[in-house]
């Protein structure tokens, strides 16, 4: 039987999973936040970023993360793979220094932002920054640039289940 190897278009199953045990990702079900997602038009706020099934992958394109795509190289299919990529070498380690807050004054009049919105930040060079709002107050608000998964290690599981 063939092993999977850097170039080869692969049929992969994985699931992520937090440090707790929380999965964030699986091709094995959907992962969908009900009170946020409306089945007939899933948009990428829903909590329904991927949906259930085997995902194609050609090892090597960076489709995955590199970690998993270099488990892949030798696997048969069948072959099952449990790795950890630490928050270092995943979307790297919380940085307190990317939290900031701007006053309300140095924002447009019509900004409206809650607790626990993603958005995109822009200034005069057109630079976009995206951040994640933390603190709404009275005279300001309080966002965070880290990466939402920033500090947090990937526990994957994969299985390779064909070579196409």
């Amino acid at each position: 039987m063939a092993s999977a190897k850097k170039g080869d278009k692969v049929l992969v199953d994985y699931t992520g999973r937090f440090d707790d045990g929380t999965v964030f990702v699986s091709t094995l079900e959907e992962l969908c936040n009900a009170d946020e997602c409306d089945a007939e038009e899933h948009d990428d706020d829903c909590g329904c970023g991927h949906e259930a099934g085997p995902e194609e992958v050609v090892i090597g394109e960076g489709e995955l993360f590199p970690q998993i795509e270099d488990a892949l190289i030798g696997m048969k299919p069948g072959e099952k793979k449990s790795l950890v990529i630490t928050a270092e070498n995943a979307f790297g380690l919380h940085d307190e220094t990317k939290i900031f807050t701007v006053p309300l004054s140095d924002l447009p009049e019509d900004f409206d932002v809650a607790v626990g919105e993603e958005i995109v930040l822009s200034g005069d060079d057109d630079e976009e920054l995206p951040v994640g709002v933390i603190e709404v107050a009275e005279d300001s608000v309080t966002f965070d640039a880290n990466h939402p998964l920033a500090g947090e290690n990937l526990n994957f599981e994969i299985e390779l289940l064909e070579i196409l």
